[in-house]
């Protein structure tokens, strides 16, 4: 069980970095990561790291698609792990 901890923290961390990685290249007017590959990345247990990222840099709050999807399938996420840790 712990490696799945250090998996899920792991990659809760990524998602929360290319949180901050999206807002840094929205600040320089770079390409930016797609909207699509946020929701994906949540929707494969990494929603929590893309909720923390979007409060703590203030990004994507203004997108109501964010503000509900993200929370949703923190939710969902956190209903499947305990479905498959039971």
């Amino acid at each position: 069980m712990l490696i799945w901890l250090v998996l899920y923290g792991s990659w809760n961390l990524a998602a929360f970095l290319m949180v901050w990685l999206d807002k840094h290249f929205a600040r320089k007017g770079a390409r930016r990561v797609r909207e699509r590959t946020f929701f994906w990345i949540a929707l494969l247990f990494g929603a929590a790291g893309i909720l923390l990222g979007m409060y703590v840099y203030r990004h994507k709050t203004l997108h109501k698609s964010f503000v509900i999807g993200i929370p949703m399938m923190l939710l969902l996420n956190l209903f499947s792990m305990y479905i498959l840790w039971k």
